[in-house]
């Protein structure tokens, strides 16, 4: 479980993220939504351990991420925009070599069945990942986590540059890691993805929690018209 208890940052006299309180449970994925500056990111970067709380507390599975930072890491699988990947090794031989890092004791084979059940074509296991495209070195960040067997996935706009085959094939992955019990927090700009993958939806507006809207309860286009209707308020304030 990811959870956020009045979780808070300041770099000095800025707030970026005021007292926010939210969870996300097994089998769930939680999708952020926002303007450039709202604060996913730095609520990212905060669950991840990269930055400090200026009060509140991060808690992935009931272990406070500032506290017990090795703990907290130990379960958790953090997905970029960019995976990086070392481009002379293979995509199994990458994902070989960050299994090793977590300390996970993972045969060949099931390295082997985390690249085919992360959707990665069987031809491209042992090519150079150089030769990767942006959705296929996504799938081997998949593979990762799968390997090191994280029970929260935090995603920081993976699907940004995909073309629309890969990121509905994305999405699908992101369905089949939360049939593995695993908690998902993703940061997104994309509306209509966030709605397909998510169950909830946060809409934060200048660094706190303004509206959550469960998926299956609104269309793209009520979406899209609370999802404005929140910024045209901040533009307007903001004037």
């Amino acid at each position: 479980m990811i959870e956020a208890r009045n979780l808070t940052k300041r770099f000095g006299n800025t707030t970026a993220l005021n007292d926010l309180s939210f969870t996300v449970p097994a089998r769930e994925t939680f999708c952020f939504l926002g303007a450039n500056g709202a604060g996913k990111t730095t609520t990212i970067n905060l669950f991840l351990g990269f930055l400090p709380p200026s009060a509140g507390s991060a808690l992935v599975c009931g272990k406070d991420v500032a506290e017990e930072p090795e703990a907290a890491r130990a379960l958790t699988a953090y997905i970029p925009e960019q995976v990086a990947l070392y481009p002379e090794l293979t995509g199994f031989e990458n994902l070989k070599f960050f299994a090793s890092l977590g300390g996970t004791d993972v045969s060949e084979s099931d390295l082997i069945s985390g690249l085919e059940a992360a959707g990665l074509q069987q031809d491209a296991f042992h090519q150079r990942a150089v030769t990767y495209s942006k959705g296929m070195r996504q799938k081997v960040g998949i593979a990762i986590a799968l390997a090191k067997r994280a029970q929260v996935l935090l995603l920081d706009e993976p699907m940004s540059g995909l073309d629309p085959k890969a990121a509905n094939d994305f999405c699908e992955l992101l369905r089949n890691m939360n049939a593995r019990d695993v908690a998902i927090l993703m940061v997104t700009h994309d509306l209509f993805r966030a709605r397909e993958v998510g169950h909830r939806l946060g809409i934060l507006k200048a660094g706190e929690l303004v509206e959550i809207v469960h998926a299956s309860s609104v269309s793209a286009s009520e979406l899209e018209e609370i999802y404005l209707a929140h910024m045209h308020d901040a533009a307007g304030k903001a004037a």
